[in-house]
């Protein structure tokens, strides 16, 4: 049985953690800068790896129903999907 986990990482904190890379980034410190790497690699695989997994599912999508996906988290997944499928809504034209 796998354990449950209290505190996933949702958007929110995916961004603190992409603001804290990017201030290490800046460190003058080598040390400092490859840890700011290291974790903006994570984030990216966490993204992909919540893709993966609406990809295992079936879904193509983030399940609407699923109320521990945050609505922004669901609505930016399913815009970078459509995003790699090609079908992502185009921003409408002025009509004259």
């Amino acid at each position: 049985m796998r354990p449950i986990v209290a505190e996933r990482l949702d958007e929110a904190k995916l961004a603190t953690l992409r603001l804290w890379a990017e201030g290490l980034a800046r460190d003058e410190r080598d040390e400092m800068r490859a840890a700011a790497r290291a974790i903006l690699l994570l984030i990216d695989d966490v993204e992909s790896l919540h893709v993966d997994l609406w990809h295992a599912r079936g879904l193509g999508a983030p399940a609407e129903e699923d109320p521990a996906v945050p609505e922004t988290l669901r609505s930016a997944l399913a815009h970078r999907i459509r995003s790699l499928r090609g079908d992502a809504p185009t921003p409408a034209q002025p009509s004259d």
